[in-house]
């Protein structure tokens, strides 16, 4: 091989090496948004906790919270490390099935809701919702709303941590200190 096709070889190998860097750094600044079987699945291999977020198409406080919270570095890193999150579409009209049960979209009139989001979002349907669920895949509690992201990384560690085991989340609010 001459200089020229070695040299052509190393720029080559030298630009797939910074494409795969780049892609696996991209990455890990992104929440590794799962789908319900997805999340299923490798809570069976490894269970954690599962973060769910709760959106629709049209609602401008859902996409301000994927613009703004869910791309903060910190929050990126929490929830990857601590729970399987989902992105789930409250008006999907494809059925999920979520521990052995099949829930399907019902229209109401021009819109609709999924059977799933009703269930755990106790019927109160507003947007954004978060939901955290236990790694045996039970309802810890629905927080509505729009969180920025010092109050998304409080609740997160609420649950991540377990606190809410031995404390109120008043009593935790109180005592909360953000990490530096």
């Amino acid at each position: 091989m001459n200089n020229k096709n070695k040299s052509v070889t190393k720029l080559i190998f030298l630009s797939i090496l910074i494409l795969f860097t780049t892609t696996n750094l991209l990455a890990q600044n992104h929440i590794k948004w799962m789908t319900w079987e997805e999340a299923q699945a490798a809570n069976k291999k490894n269970p954690k906790k599962i973060f769910v977020d709760v959106y629709t198409d049209w609602c401008g406080w859902c996409k301000k919270m994927d613009a703004t919270t869910f791309e903060d570095p910190k929050i990126v890193n929490y929830i990857n490390k601590n729970f399987y999150a989902v992105k789930f579409n409250a008006e999907q009209k494809e059925e999920i099935i979520f521990n052995g049960k099949t829930y399907k979209y019902v229209s109401n009139g021009t819109r609709g809701y999924h059977e799933l989001a009703n269930e755990l979002m106790q019927g109160r349907m507003s947007y954004p919702t978060s939901l955290y669920l236990d790694e045996n895949l039970n309802l810890l509690s629905p927080v509505p709303g729009y969180q920025d992201v010092p109050t998304l990384e409080m609740i997160l560690r609420f649950f991540g941590e377990k606190n809410y085991l031995t404390s109120t989340w008043e009593e935790y609010q109180k005592n909360y200190v953000a990490p530096k």
